[in-house]
This record gives structure tokens, C-alpha cells and sequence, in this order.
């Protein structure tokens, strides 16, 4: 009870309540954004092929040298940071410097027609506000505060507190503490009350009538399969993309390797009529109130461009993209399964897709389930998670975001041998 107590306590608070805010400025600017450029497609339509070549371009220019670690999703560069002892080190993924560039960054990325996410930005930037707030504030438990502060961005940025809570044990931290959770679940319900202060309390999906029961378990098998087929071919994809890249001379022309992304991320969409840039969000809501069903040819196609925008080296993450894909695939099995509910059947894409590409399970039914409000869904959301994550872990062994957070904290290792390595040479010369 003593002031330095409540002190503490009041700075955790104000920088969970921070995350919130920025959670939802973030969500306003990453529509406004999208926005921005179908209408400016809609006026001219061969736009893309130079606004996204020279967009995605400069953003991973500026991602390499002005803000380097603010590059792809945020969530390896959170996980990798809670494994890093040193201040200097640490700084380097999470700071204040990187989360303005990482919004900043995200938002020209899909003002320029990639297929990115906001959710996994918001991750990075929720830990590096939490780990400020609590350096300022002298707490200490710096790896507590990273996952507060990553529960914090997803709960507010889709208004899914469960989903968040969940999110930080099952996949950033991959066990359960108690001490940590009692971070995580103040810094969840905090930055939480500010997104409905400021956006109500709604369903990112909106309110579904969706649901299923045994009669639809070649529904729930269909999309369990298909789901952790195509999302565990993804992470594959991304990891042996990204590996080629890096093992190559493409490495030598980060800025070229963007702009031919780019490129192809310009001539997938305009093929596919616009379909598939941005977050696809407009898409899955569609498939979902049953305004419209998707071609057959919308998920490959959104994959794809999606994988591309995940080893361009600009910011931006997977999540709203991966539902969207997992929309698409739903849109198909439903038309091959007529006696099963539509939104029943697109609920299961998303959850068996969104599974098998960050083999979360728990992580991907509860957050479907909050973001559409669907809790009769529950047990066969969960079953078709479990065989899509079963399925995907054979495709790909290697989690998705857990082998990128690898690849941080062995660059970091050998940047910092790399400046031992010049601090002993510098040491043996003679003095002047």
C-alpha cells in the first residue's frame, strides 16, 4: 500500500491503457488506409503497378535502415525479446522509436495494396509500450511485461480479451505463470475498457447465427484438412521463401527483392479483380453474412500474395489475411456441401486455416469465436482446429513464429560477436 507501490501500479495501467488507445488509432488508420487506395484503384486502375513496386519499395528501405527490426510481423521480435537479457539488445526489437515506425510503416504498406495485417504490428508495438512503462515505472520482470503488452495489442486491436490472454500462453510464452498472467490479465482488461470506451463493445465479424452439430462433421473434417493442409504449406512457404532469400544474392537488394513483391503483388490483383489486397477483411465479412461466396480461385491467390508480403521485408502481419484465406476456403467446401450451414462451414475454414498457420489451436477458436460471436461453434471449432494443427505440424515442423523469433536472436548473436570481434582488434592496435 505504500506510494512507490500504487505508483507502479498506476504507470502499469496508463501504459496498458496506452496500448488500447494506440490499438484502436491503429485500427482507424489501417482502414482509412485500404480506403485510400481502392479508391484510388477505382480511378485508375494500372495504379498498382507503380504504387506498389515503389511503396513496398521505400517501406522496406526504410524498415532497413531508419527502423531495422520493425521488419515483418512483430510477434517473432516480441517472443525472441523475451529470451534476451541485454538492455541494448532488447532495444533493438522493442522500443518507442520502432512501434512509431511500425505503425507508420504498416499503414503505407496497405495504402500501397499489400496483403498485411494490423494484429501482429500491434503485438510489437503493445510490448514495447508495456516494457517502457515499466522500465519508467522500476518494475522489472521485463519478459512479464512483453506478453502483458502483446495480450494487450490483440485484445484490443479485434476487442477479443480472451483471445489475447490466450494468445500470450499458448504462443508467445508457451507455458503458464502464475506471477506473469496477473500481468497479463490486468494489461488485457485495461487496454480492453479503453477500445470499447472508444469503439463499443462489437464483434469484429459482427454477430453470426452460425452453427453446427454432428449431423456437419464431414463439414468439421473437410475443413480440418483442407485448412491444416493449406496453412501448414504457408508457414513452409514463408520459412523456405525467406530462406532462399537470406541464403542468396537477392540478400544484397533487399529494396529490389521488395519491389519485385511488389510487382507480383500488383499482377495477383488486378488479375483477381482487387480481391486480394489489403487485409480481406471486406471479404470474409461478406462470405460470412452471406452477402456474396468467393471464386474458388480467391484463397491460392490471397495466400500467395499474403507470402509475398510476409518476405518483402516491409511491416505488417497475417493474422486478417489468414482468416481471409480460411473465408475463401470455407466459401468452397460450402458450396460442395450444401446440407451444412454457409457461415457454419466459413467459421470452420478460418479456425482449421488460422490453426494450421500458427499451430495455435486454442488461440485460433477462441478469437474466431469472439470475433464472431459464435459460441455454439465452440466443440466443433475446436475439433476441426486440432486436426488442422495436427495435419500441419507434418507439413511444416517448425512453428511458424517461433522459427522467425530463431532467426532474431541468432542475427542479434551475431551482430553483437560481430562488435566483440571489432572491440578486440580495436583493443590490440598500437595507440597513435
Amino acid at each position: 500500500m505504500s506510494p512507490k507501490s500504487w505508483r507502479r501500479r498506476l504507470l502499469f495501467w496508463t501504459g496498458a491503457g496506452i496500448v488500447g488507445l494506440v490499438a484502436v488509432l491503429f485500427a482507424i488508420g489501417a482502414d482509412h488506409a485500404q480506403h485510400l487506395f481502392r479508391l484510388a484503384v477505382a480511378a485508375f486502375p494500372w495504379l498498382p503497378f507503380l504504387l506498389t513496386p515503389l511503396g513496398l519499395g521505400f517501406s522496406a528501405w526504410v524498415a532497413l535502415r531508419v527502423v531495422p527490426g520493425s521488419q515483418g510481423s512483430g510477434i517473432p521480435q516480441a517472443i525472441a525479446a523475451r529470451h534476451i537479457q541485454d538492455p541494448a539488445a532488447k532495444h533493438r526489437l522493442l522500443s518507442p522509436r520502432i512501434a512509431i515506425g511500425k505503425i507508420l510503416l504498416t499503414l503505407v504498406g496497405l495504402a500501397c495494396g499489400a496483403s498485411i495485417g494490423r494484429e501482429g504490428p500491434t503485438v510489437q508495438v503493445g510490448a514495447s509500450i508495456m516494457l517502457m512503462a515499466g522500465s519508467i515505472a522500476g518494475l522489472g520482470r521485463e519478459p512479464g511485461l512483453i506478453l502483458a503488452g502483446g495480450a494487450a495489442g490483440v485484445a484490443a486491436a479485434f476487442n477479443t480479451p480472451l483471445a489475447g490472454i490466450v494468445f500470450a500462453i499458448e504462443e508467445m510464452a508457451r507455458s503458464f505463470e502464475r506471477r506473469t498472467n496477473g500481468l497479463v490479465l490486468i494489461a488485457v482488461v485495461a487496454a480492453g475498457l479503453v477500445a470499447v470506451a472508444m469503439l463499443g463493445n462489437y464483434a469484429y465479424f459482427g454477430h453470426t447465427a452460425a452453427s453446427a452439430d454432428w449431423h456437419d462433421w464431414k463439414a468439421v473434417l473437410a475443413t480440418g484438412i483442407v485448412g491444416g493442409v493449406a496453412g501448414g504449406g504457408f508457414s513452409a512457404l514463408l520459412l523456405w521463401l525467406s530462406a532462399r532469400i537470406r541464403g542468396s544474392r537477392l540478400s544484397g537488394w533487399p529494396v529490389m527483392v521488395s519491389m519485385g513483391c511488389g510487382l507480383a503483388l500488383a499482377t495477383i490483383g488486378t488479375v483477381c479483380g482487387g480481391l486480394t489486397f489489403g487485409t480481406g477483411y471486406e471479404e470474409a465479412r461478406a462470405v460470412l453474412d452471406g452477402v456474396e461466396t468467393l471464386p474458388w480461385y480467391y484463397a491460392p491467390a490471397k495466400l500467395l500474395a499474403t507470402a509475398l508480403s510476409g518476405v518483402c521485408g516491409i511491416p505488417g502481419g497475417i493474422f486478417s489475411p489468414s482468416l481471409s484465406v480460411g473465408a475463401g476456403i470455407g466459401s468452397v467446401i460450402g458450396g460442395l456441401l450444401p446440407d451444412s450451414p454457409l457461415g457454419a462451414v466459413v467459421l470452420l475454414s478460418m479456425v482449421s486455416y488460422f490453426a494450421g498457420v500458427v499451430q495455435a489451436p486454442l488461440t485460433a477458436v477462441v478469437i474466431v469465436t469472439e470475433m464472431s460471436a459464435s459460441p455454439d461453434m465452440l466443440l466443433p471449432l475446436m475439433l476441426s482446429a486440432a486436426i488442422a494443427t495436427t495435419l500441419s505440424r507434418l507439413i511444416c515442423p517448425r512453428s511458424l513464429y517461433h522459427t522467425m523469433a530463431d532467426s532474431f536472436l541468432e542475427l542479434l548473436k551475431a551482430d553483437a560477436a560481430g562488435t566483440e570481434l571489432a572491440t578486440r582488434k580495436a583493443a590490440a592496435l598500437p595507440s597513435p
